[in-house]
């Protein structure tokens, strides 16, 4: 079964001015699978194998009904503009053709055009997300104003995603692989010290700290920061900072840490009632 579209999506649409014309211009043709290959500028670095099992098992009963987009680059090859995660259900499925537009287009509209596809319709996460902005900007040389332009988003949520691609190698990975959230990415990058954003992406896993508990401990440890400064006295070691967190957690109350300029202090544990001290010392015991 195949379904021819009328127009482009509206990503697509806006990213190419004659996006009419080239929908209308370009035939959609049978191509075999064989002579087909991958978008090199495919932003998308990894699928999903599950996704790609139900779709292959739609394919199979009913056909695929949206043609993937090609250009013609030999006399028998065809490389792929959008759509690489059907062709590669379709493979699966053990298809031999499938229905393609089939359109001219060069590098540059091609990096696009792959990118804007995907964003809409297949769910890139953030760093993907980030990572094809990025090359957009260095391949293109567009600013972030005018990619905003481009890709119809604003110019704060490019910042935003680009802003990803300075956090640590490992906080990046538990992004992808949705360890944590966009919300707790964006909390950690406040954070200057690289160590320090590895330790709270680190206490994130261990003790699943939602976005607000982390951005509560990045705002305490900035304000921290800013208060030794002023004073110039020993700051106080943002690795406490965390402990002091967890002690919350774990206490259900705020815990107050002391320290002098010697490093010495105390920790104290404040208590509402007879009852609330009780249950404290249980908390305690159980610790053993």
């Amino acid at each position: 079964m195949m379904v021819k579209r009328n127009a482009l999506g509206r990503g697509l649409g806006a990213l190419i001015d004659d996006a009419e014309k080239m929908q209308q211009s370009a035939g959609m043709d049978e191509i075999e699978l064989s002579k087909i290959e991958a978008n090199p500028f495919q932003p998308r670095s990894k699928f999903d194998d599950e996704a790609l099992q139900e779709l292959s098992a739609s394919i199979k009963e009913i056909g695929l009904i949206q043609p993937i987009t090609l250009r013609k680059i030999s006399d028998d090859k065809y490389q792929i503009i959008a759509g690489e995660r059907r062709f590669r259900a379709s493979q699966l499925a053990g298809l031999k053709k499938i229905p393609a537009y089939v359109r001219k287009a060069k590098d540059d509209g091609m990096l696009e055009m792959a990118l804007v596809e995907n964003i809409q319709r297949e769910d890139l996460d953030a760093i993907e997300i980030a990572l094809s902005y990025q090359r957009l900007m260095d391949e293109l040389e567009y600013t972030q104003e005018e990619l905003s332009g481009r890709v119809g988003k604003k110019r704060s949520t490019i910042a935003n995603y680009l802003r990803l691609l300075k956090l640590p190698a490992i906080v990046q990975k538990g992004l992808i692989d949705k360890q944590i959230s966009m919300g707790h990415a964006r909390a950690i990058i406040n954070i200057e010290e690289a160590d320090t954003q590895i330790m709270i992406f680190e206490q994130i896993i261990k003790h699943g700290f939602s976005v607000r508990k982390v951005e509560e401990l990045v705002r305490d440890l900035n304000a921290n920061g800013e208060k030794a400064s002023d004073t110039k006295k020993p700051k106080f070691p943002k690795e406490y900072q965390v402990v002091k967190t967890q002690l919350d957690k774990l206490f259900d109350t705020r815990i107050d840490f002391a320290m002098n300029d010697k490093g010495k202090g105390k920790i104290t544990i404040p208590f509402k009632s007879q009852e609330d001290l009780e249950r404290i010392v249980k908390i305690i015991e159980n610790q053993k």
